[in-house]
């Protein structure tokens, strides 16, 4: 039987908690039909988008796919959410994980490849 990393995070459970009270004011909201119930339940469930987000870039939460087996448990801190990982929504919009202005170079004439092995032949 193998075993794999569920993903269980400190971001992951905090925003899950938060968005779950979130939920109930919502849903206590639509039965006592109270807009104010509503609106609170909106708000706290954006503001469990921004703590889980905030979380996550502090280094509490994962980068996207399986993580090492030394990083599974829940009070595992991800070591590289500084500088951004790849392939995640959330570090691009903190601006994480751009290639840089050194790391990009013009190609040049030379990088391009030739015509000329098509018409070697004739």
């Amino acid at each position: 039987m193998s075993q794999h990393d569920e993903g269980h995070t400190v971001a992951g459970w905090t925003g899950t908690a938060i968005a779950t009270v979130g939920s109930g004011l919502l849903g206590w909201g639509v039965c006592t039909v109270s807009v104010a119930a509503l609106v609170a339940g909106l708000a706290v469930s954006a503001v469990s988008v921004l703590v889980t987000w905030y979380l996550h870039l502090a280094g509490w939460g994962k980068p996207p796919g399986p993580r090492p087996r030394a990083q599974w448990p829940l009070g595992a801190r991800d070591t590289g959410a500084r500088d951004g990982h790849p392939g995640c929504v959330s570090c691009r919009l903190a601006g994480r994980g751009r290639r840089t202005a050194s790391a990009l170079r013009p190609v040049s004439a030379a990088d391009e490849a030739e015509p000329a092995t098509a018409e070697a032949g004739g």
